[in-house]
């Protein structure tokens, strides 16, 4: 099983700070108008920040993606555990993406777009950019040859 680049993890925290952030000022901001004692927003915000860090942390440690022989297989999760298999023969494109957040750290993500039911596509963040390119070409390389020169 592959894991992610741990640099993720600055991201996911980072996400984790902003979002405590935000709630508390807002938050202190309505305290201050209303008469909420300040320091109620404060500790949620605390309490957002504590819980949101924790999560990113376990959501780095709890996922794994691996290329099988028929498949794209991936497990992550923090309260609710998903496992996914993604067929070969049903992938019709591939993608590497790179936001500016993923580019400030030098990280990347692949997007797998499947076949069937809408929103089917599956994400792989944290990768360096070479690993999400090569990881794009091996699925394209291996949908190909799963289905025909048609796949991808």
């Amino acid at each position: 099983m592959n894991a992610l680049q741990p640099r993720i993890r600055i991201l996911w925290v980072g996400r984790a700070i902003i979002s405590a952030g935000i709630v508390g000022g807002v938050g202190y901001a309505a305290a201050t108008y209303t008469d909420v004692p300040v320091e109620w927003p404060i500790a949620i915000a605390g309490l957002l920040l504590v819980v949101g860090v924790l999560h990113a942390l376990l959501r780095y440690r709890n996922w794994r993606y691996e290329i099988r022989e028929d498949s794209l297989y991936l497990e992550r999760g923090v309260l609710t555990e998903v496992r996914t298999a993604v067929p070969l023969v049903r992938i019709q494109h591939v993608d590497s993406r790179r936001s500016a957040l993923e580019r400030l750290v030098g990280l990347a993500s692949t997007v797998v777009y499947t076949a069937g039911s809408r929103g089917a596509d599956v994400r792989i963040p944290g990768l360096t950019p070479d690993d999400a390119s090569a990881l794009r070409e091996r699925l394209k390389r291996l949908a190909i040859e799963a289905d025909g020169e048609d796949a991808v």
